[in-house]
């Protein structure tokens, strides 16, 4: 569970007696933007007035806290959803259990409380491990048994990471350990954590791939209670790799890749602080990407712990050719800080769920698109079809909102850069830019209030190719964040705000010449 910046999780929630809710509550310091009206403090309150900065059709958590989502499950026609919690969070206690939420769309969750209890045996608290449905009764708790292999680490500290398991006969809902000892002892290393198993269905056993510092480790088992390591892949130069992804999935054209993916911190080398991936083959123990580099999911500043999950249709079949994707909005350097804290009392926001697909690009190499979750359709509560709108420098529209949808595509013959100010004030002096400029695409928070404070991670970058003409954009815009999804999701950015309830503009710009924004379309929703 450690961070990415040299300190631990663990560190994060920690502090003295006296002074623990300050550390974990900190009020923001100055920055150039104005601060929110509902200052951070040190206990929760409930949303007067309708005053609330709680997401309209993101997952929140109820109350409390949340960080790293664990990989959904298909159980029982519905998937389920179990999430990092502490329910301890406002009184300064440390410690995650696993909570449960339960949907069907991806959409809509219906909350189920706390499926894997924290604190229930001398190893402590969970911290993100992977559940499987053992359809086969491999571990012999019974068919159909839903197995959590999860990371613990005894005495509280952080230098004995190891792996349990747990189990539930009642399709997910609780769990009992598995005793007290590890399935996977930690071998001697200070990172050792965050398992993701899958069924390595062609010869017939279970795969586990673990995060072990600037290395990911490759362990197999015939029965879910023993582990032999077999190899490893390893790439520095992005802080420690966590919460590991390994899937298979097939492209458009037919080309099936393996997929190797972490959470991984780039800040240092300009990258970002997102989902790290590498597409290659996997022969059940040995992974050869195609390229050393890794490729990024997102590439805004708030995607982390991100997990990708097996896309299902209401029978329950495996579409072989696309996955779900979802992540936790929020960066380490700042977690803490956030205006759901007074307003709402939590502090936990998660992305849209993703449909991610593989695509092959211009130049042959492959890479995963994104697009958000067709399940939002169903929860359209209001459409506004502006059409096509001729923009020469700026346009405010008559559309105002906090939380919405909005497409369109821009196209020009000769200009610098265009795009939106979303959350705009009445005064034009705080938005945030989406868009295009020069040859890239960009996501600025810097004129709005945000939790950087450091001013350090402003604005996200993608490559862009100016000849085109042309781009098509598709942002998801709600009271603590922005996705932004460009060209078809060949790229993402998402990123933490927290604008003035009251920043309820939305304006179109041009740089350097005029384009129209054509089939632009603002859809809000009611979940």
């Amino acid at each position: 569970m450690p961070g990415t910046s040299g300190i631990s999780r663990r560190a994060l929630f920690a502090g003295s007696a006296a002074g623990t809710a300050a550390a974990l509550l900190p009020v923001a310091t100055a920055t150039a933007a104005p601060q929110p009206e509902a200052a951070i403090k040190k206990k929760p309150k409930a949303a007067a007035g309708g005053a609330s900065y709680r997401a309209a059709y993101h997952f929140t958590v109820p109350d409390q806290w949340k960080n790293d989502p664990q990989r959904p499950v298909w159980i029982d026609g519905e998937y389920h959803y179990y999430y990092l919690y502490n329910a301890d969070y406002f009184t300064g206690a440390v410690g995650t259990a696993w909570r449960l939420a339960t949907t069907k769309d991806l959409v809509s969750f219906t909350d189920r409380g706390v499926a894997v209890p924290k604190d229930t045996t001398p190893n402590g608290d969970l911290w993100s491990g992977s559940a499987v449905v053992d359809t086969g009764n491999t571990a012999g708790l019974g068919a159909g048994a839903v197995v959590v292999i999860v990371t613990m680490s005894p005495g509280g500290g952080t230098d004995r990471q190891e792996q349990f398991l747990y189990y539930s006969t009642d399709g997910g809902v609780t769990f009992s350990n598995y005793g007290t000892d590890p399935v996977l002892p930690n071998p001697g290393v200070a990172d050792f954590r965050d398992p993701k198993v899958i069924r390595d269905e062609d010869r017939g056993r279970w795969v586990m791939a673990l995060a072990e510092n600037d290395k990911i480790g490759f362990y197999q088992s015939d029965d879910l209670k023993s582990w032999t390591y077999v190899d490893g892949f390893a790439h520095d130069g992005i802080g420690v790799l966590e919460c590991p992804d390994l899937f298979r999935i097939t492209a458009g054209d037919g080309t099936v890749k393996w997929v190797l993916g972490a959470s991984a911190n780039g800040k240092g080398s300009g990258l970002p602080n997102t989902y790290a991936y590498w597409t290659g083959s996997f022969d059940g123990s040995a992974f050869t990407p195609d390229a050393n580099d890794p490729q990024w999911l997102d590439h805004g500043w708030d995607w982390y712990a991100a997990v990708t999950f097996e896309k299902r249709d209401a029978r329950g079949a495996v579409d072989a050719a696309a996955r779900y994707a979802i992540g936790w909005v929020n960066d380490w350097e700042y977690a803490h800080t956030t205006p759901t804290i007074d307003c709402d009392g939590f502090n936990g926001t998660d992305s849209v769920v993703r449909e991610i697909t593989l695509k092959k690009a211009s130049d042959s190499t492959y890479y995963l698109a994104s697009r958000p979750v067709a399940g939002l359709d169903s929860h359209v509560s209001r459409t506004a079809n502006l059409g096509d709108v001729t923009v020469d420098g700026t346009k405010v529209l008559d559309y105002t909102g906090i939380s919405y949808e909005v497409t369109t595509e821009i196209t020009w013959s000769r200009l610098t850069g265009a795009g939106l100010q979303l959350r705009r004030s009445p005064d034009g002096v705080r938005h945030i830019d989406a868009g295009i400029y020069a040859d890239y695409a960009f996501l600025n928070r810097r004129n709005t209030v945000n939790a950087d404070t450091s001013g350090k991670w402003q604005e996200s970058h993608t490559p862009f190719d100016p000849a085109a003409g042309t781009v098509k954009l598709r942002i998801l815009v709600d009271r603590t964040s922005v996705e932004m999804f460009v060209d078809d999701g060949r790229y993402v950015h998402t990123s933490q705000v927290f604008p003035y309830l009251l920043d309820t503009r939305l304006a179109l710009f041009t740089i350097g010449g005029s384009a129209v924004f054509r089939n632009t379309v603002i859809r809000e929703f009611s979940v």
